[in-house]
């Protein structure tokens, strides 16, 4: 369980961000911040918390990637916000200047300080949106991964969340999207979200067959649960007039944008769906 920041003023939120981890990585040194060993069940320790202790589901780690964090998150965590990000993309709310690249990305990862300015004013805050241009978040699904989730997962929704059927249809309808099931956001917010999501998500997982699938294609689940977040997002946002707000965020390794790219339109054009990411 979390324990209350030792830096926060009597009046500050308590802030908790899980960085979803599968190795040892440089991490931000801020209290708010916990790195978790997703998947941890059946591995050596790294010497972060575990994702297989209390109510978990580390052994779906291979099929739900960092999800397995966020279910250990709501399950187990208590403060006031709860986030996540990872060990290689954090959140920044102001870039900052270093001797080098490389210092100064870690410089501007967001801060106590900047989280409590910013969870005080706002309900909701995000990564930035990605912008697909020329694919929809459905059509890029699509030529990436298995249409069949998508088909299923709207009969999931359309039976036990109808409510959320038309927000469904709306968002792989756009272009671009909030990804990486990234969010900071107040607790009650992630008990509802987090409800919806696992409830959706564990009767898919019935449903879909992935003994003929690659071992990167088997990750469906938390690719899945990206364009939930959004489905989520958009309708809850409008119902209960929720803040919501976009800062950047930041790799913490190179992109070859080249390859990356390459992929995007072989996919598209050609039909070669990813196999691995970027």
């Amino acid at each position: 369980m979390s324990q209350p920041n030792k830096l926060n003023k009597p009046d500050s939120l308590n802030i908790k961000i899980i960085i979803a981890a599968h190795k040892k990585y440089r991490m931000p040194q801020d209290d708010i911040y916990l790195p978790i060993h997703v998947g941890a069940e059946g591995k050596a320790p790294i010497g972060y918390q575990g994702d297989n202790t209390g109510n978990n589901i580390s052994t779906l780690n291979p099929y739900f990637c960092e999800l397995t964090g966020m279910y250990w998150m709501w399950k187990n965590l208590k403060a006031d916000y709860l986030g996540l990000a990872h060990y290689r993309r954090h959140f920044c709310f102001r870039k900052k200047h270093g001797e080098n690249s490389e210092d100064s990305k870690w410089k501007s990862v967001l801060t106590s300080k900047e989280a409590q300015l910013l969870c005080k004013r706002n309900d909701v805050i995000v990564p930035e949106k990605r912008h697909y241009v020329i694919e929809t978040l459905e059509s890029h699904y699509e030529h990436t991964h298995y249409k069949e989730h998508l088909e299923k997962s709207r009969q999931i929704i359309r039976g036990r969340y109808p409510q959320y059927l038309e927000s469904y249809d709306r968002v792989l309808k756009q272009k671009s999207g909030y990804m990486f099931n990234m969010f900071i956001m107040r607790a009650d917010l992630v008990d509802e979200y987090c409800t919806f999501l696992f409830d959706i998500l564990f009767e898919l997982d019935k449903q879909v067959d992935t003994s003929e699938y690659s071992a990167f294609q088997a990750r469906y689940p938390g690719r899945v649960g990206e364009i939930l977040f959004n489905v989520w997002l958009d309708k809850r946002s409008k119902e209960k007039a929720l803040k919501v707000k976009e800062i950047s965020h930041i790799h913490m390794e190179k992109i070859n944008w080249w390859n990356k790219g390459t992929a995007f339109l072989k996919a598209k054009f050609l039909g070669k769906r990813y196999e691995h990411g970027f």
